[in-house]
């Protein structure tokens, strides 16, 4: 590390400036302008060479050593600047304040924008059919109060969360890219690491004067200007309100600009949506598929046919937040099967939204006065299709249609402004001209005809000079170092009068200049220097305007994204022959010839076999599906709950009728792997994952639960298995509905000891030593699981499939089915002594336990303390009562 401080006195003017700007910013790196370069210095300069690749050099900077140095071009900044932040860094930007030629002494720098990963601003980094969020955590008193914003769209929301599984449940939904939190979130049992090393996500913990109560309240009023806190409806909202005003005073610390585009501040509570954790969000690959990360082969992939990146950002937090609100479910239904019906109005619709841009990016640009004259143009290009939109809406009846109709305004006044201001090709550049359009400013046009005049002059005098001086090739000529010169060639130098005043000789010709012309540079020259400053001046005017008008724009915009979304879900409805789901509040959900929306899609010739699905709150509360791998019982259940949350998200569905009973939560327990970073097991990844379900699940929520219990012996697995669903289907425990797949079909003996517990298989049928799975579930339970033919059907060698026949044939003397009955026998008669109340150990839960005479086991597992015990003691404690249970069997 460089001790600066005890050499900024010994070190250049320029270096010495550098020091005291980095001073102000010491955890970011400073892109420091220097001509057409930004330069890093010392350890920034070590930093950016190793992270971005490019030669690392050295500057003279007043020392005995040179200063590490690295730069990067100006025009191509924006590359090595994404590539910095995608990695965490906060850079600096640090810009010449005045034009270098003017400027006495050292030219004036000041950091004019911070850019972290949730502040990003580009376009081209920036995925437009998804939000970049950064989001403020304050951890206060065993509460989080959560602020989250997408400064390049003007979203701002807050909110308070309880604990920290929902806080989680949250992070996995908003995914931001970049967290500031307070210090006490780091003491919250949240795993940070986690967050940064699998989601990826940048945590800065700000200094504590951000989190004042006084400062955060004082922030936020002056932004919105209102005099209280309960105008913005934050009143209930304590540590959320803190979470909110930190994060505007870093917004406002890092971008050095207008906010106005962070218009409203929108409270929410979660339990507005369904609930959906990482896990079930992964498993039922909702916008990425589990393996690849790929849109495609996603549920979103499927539902998505929007037609602006709005609609398209809008479509995924629907998809990621399903509702549960009846009325609300029934609204978005209304509006999709009025579009859906209505075929060439749909079309007409997307047909007119194809063309527009992304408004709410564009505004969030225009704000921050970075929006070039190519943006207004695709601006106005945008606001001219609202007029037809809107055209075709007015007649519509749905309530949903009807309120974007009300919020979409045309904002025709802004379209005629920058149609009639702004060239309908302007350069990209906001200040070297070329940009207001003729007729639009007189002295504009005055000046640009002395531009085109000057031209002429230019033509007119170097026709007077050849026929004055006799040299047929002379030729005035421009450049930006000399100006306007008269370039004679060396064949014709004999012929060059006295008044001529030699300014550079080349090799084949000599330049000269005289008076007449230097006055006509001057008049030109100076015409087009006022002509860019006035161009600029104007452009800055109409872009201001705009930027005036920024809520009317936003509201257009969030009715426009809403629009395309119910025109994307109509499509998709009508060309994917999905029907309209019922919508009821008794918790049954029964689907008919129900399909898997992605899977089907990726089936050709309309090969998917379709399923029923019945659940309900009494009789058929849980189905145990039993059959062989690859049969399909993971398609079904994956299906199920897609089918359901697609009724809640408001699509209508791929069946041929259902009728869905709202749910609060969706848990996916499919599948497992070794977490070998966190030192976990699979059956300790798995058990994890079961705890959170039995804990967090109610009597309103869907569980899909694939293999409980086979990441350990079949005895252990079996009765963790059996003992799960007892605990679901007991209604004063969880009473959840539950679709359960197993390979123990030792479990299809609970459908006649738990009234709620029904048995169902994926049919299969026997050629020989062969098998076809037909893909349909039928009633009952499978009695085997074809395990040697679905190895034999992935090829494994012949010999090693004649050797497992013998071997099973050896096995199924020693089948633990008998064993089961047994246990379930002794469970039945521990059921008709007196029953224990709940809040006591209920041994019926426990049935396959009950041939352990003695208590003492039930006494050391009554004693633990679990709350001070490691994870590693857990296990080590497991495994001994594990072993003195075997022992005695």
């Amino acid at each position: 590390m460089i001790d600066k401080t005890n050499m900024a006195s010994k070190m250049t003017p320029m270096m010495q400036q550098y020091l005291q700007t980095k001073e102000e910013y010491p955890d970011c790196i400073l892109f420091y302008r220097l001509g057409d370069f930004y330069e890093m210095f010392f350890d920034d300069a070590i930093t950016a060479s190793k992270e971005l690749e490019i030669t690392l050099t050295g500057k003279n900077c007043g020392l005995e050593e040179r200063a590490p140095m690295c730069g990067v071009p100006y025009h191509a900044v924006d590359s090595y600047l994404n590539r910095l932040v995608s990695k965490g860094y906060k850079v600096a930007i640090c810009e010449q304040m005045e034009d270098p030629k003017l400027a006495k002494g050292i030219v004036k720098r000041d950091v004019i924008r911070i850019v972290t990963p949730g502040t990003n601003l580009d376009m081209q980094a920036l995925d437009e059919t998804k939000n970049n969020y950064i989001m403020s955590i304050v951890y206060i008193a065993d509460r989080f109060g959560l602020s989250v914003a997408d400064v390049t769209t003007g979203e701002y929301m807050v909110t308070e969360i309880e604990s920290s599984g929902k806080m989680m449940d949250e992070l996995t939904k908003f995914m931001p890219s970049e967290i500031i939190c307070n210090e006490a979130f780091y003491m919250s049992g949240m795993n940070l690491d986690d967050l940064k090393n699998r989601l990826g996500i940048t945590i800065y913990s700000l200094d504590a004067w951000y989190f004042d109560d006084a400062l955060c309240r004082k922030t936020l009023m002056e932004h919105f200007q209102v005099k209280s806190l309960q105008g913005l409806g934050l009143e209930d909202y304590d540590c959320g309100m803190i979470a909110a005003g930190a994060l505007l005073k870093y917004l406002e610390e890092t971008q050095k600009n207008s906010l106005s585009h962070l218009s409203r501040l929108t409270t929410y509570t979660t339990g507005n949506y369904m609930v959906l954790d990482s896990s079930t969000r992964r498993n039922l690959e909702l916008v990425e598929t589990l393996r690849e990360k790929q849109k495609r082969g996603s549920l979103l992939w499927v539902l998505d046919k929007t037609k602006t990146a709005m609609g398209a950002r809008t479509l995924r937090k629907n998809v990621e937040q399903p509702l549960i609100d009846k009325a609300s479910i029934k609204k978005r239904q209304d509006a999709i099967e009025e579009l859906k019906n209505n075929a060439i109005c749909r079309e007409e619709i997307r047909e007119y939204l194809g063309p527009v841009y992304d408004l709410e990016r564009l505004v969030g640009k225009i704000t921050y006065q970075s929006a070039n004259p190519r943006d207004l143009i695709a601006f106005q290009s945008s606001l001219s299709m609202l007029p037809p939109i809107k055209c075709i809406l007015e007649d519509m009846q749905s309530e949903l249609l009807k309120e974007i109709y009300g919020e979409m305004d045309t904002l025709e006044e802004l379209c005629t402004l920058v149609k009639e201001a702004i060239m309908e090709d302007p350069p990209l550049a906001m200040k070297e001209g070329g940009i207001i359009r003729e007729g639009y400013n007189e002295e504009v046009d005055r000046l640009r005809r002395a531009k085109s005049d000057g031209k002429g002059w230019l033509a007119e005098l170097e026709a007077k000079e050849r026929e004055k001086t006799g040299i047929k090739n002379l030729r005035i000529r421009y450049n930006k170092v000399f100006g306007y010169y008269l370039e004679v060639t060396n064949s014709f130098k004999n012929l060059v009068p006295d008044y001529y005043v030699r300014k550079q000789t080349l090799a084949n010709a000599e330049r000269y200049i005289i008076p007449e012309l230097k006055e006509l540079e001057d008049t030109i020259l100076g015409a087009e220097d006022r002509l860019c400053a006035l161009e600029y001046e104007l452009y800055c005017e109409v872009r201001n305007k705009i930027a005036g008008e920024i809520l009317r724009i936003q509201t257009t915009a969030k009715a426009i994204a809403k629009l395309d979304v119910i025109a994307s879900l109509a499509l998709v409805a009508e060309r994917n022959n999905y029907v309209r789901p019922k919508i009821n509040e008794k918790g049954v959900i029964d689907i008919k010839d129900g399909r898997h929306p992605v899977v089907e899609k990726m089936i050709p010739n309309d090969m998917f076999i379709c399923n029923d699905t019945y659940l309900d709150d009494k009789k058929n509360r849980i189905s145990i599906i039993t059959g062989p791998n690859m049969a399909g019982k993971s398609t079904y259940m994956r299906q199920t709950a897609l089918i359901v949350l697609m009724a809640q998200i408001g699509s209508f569905v791929p069946a041929s009728s259902a009728n869905i009973g709202l749910v609060d939560r969706i848990f996916t327990r499919v599948g497992a792997s070794d977490d070998l970073a966190s030192g976990q097991s699979t059956f300790m990844v798995e058990m994890n994952e079961v705890a959170n379900i039995l804990r967090n699940a109610t009597s309103k929520s869907l569980l899909i639960l694939d293999e409980i219990g086979r990441g350990t012996s079949t005895f252990d697995g079996l009765s963790i298995a059996w003992a799960v669903v007892e605990h679901i289907s007991n209604s004063k425990l969880l009473g959840a509905k539950t679709l359960f797949a197993t390979h123990y079909h030792e479990l299809t003996e609970l459908e006649g000891k738990i009234d709620n517990v029904n048995n169902y298989c994926i049919a299969v049928k026997e050629k020989g030593d062969d098998i076809v799975f037909l893909r349909k579930i039928v009633k009952g339970g499978a009695d085997k699981s074809y395990g040697i033919q679905v190895a034999k059907l992935a090829g494994v060698p012949d010999s090693v499939i004649n050797r497992a026949k013998e071997i099973v044939e050896e096995l199924v003397n020693a089948d633990i089915t008998a064993r089961v009955k047994e246990i379930a026998v002794q469970g039945e008669n521990q059921k008709k002594k007196p029953q224990k109340k709940l809040d006591e150990v209920d041994l019926a839960q426990f049935s396959l336990f009950d041939t352990v005479k003695d208590d003492d086991v039930l006494k050391e597992l009554k004693e633990l303390d679990i709350s001070h015990m490691t994870p590693i003691d857990a296990m080590n404690k497991l495994y001994q009562l594990q072993n003195k249970l075997k022992n005695r069997w």
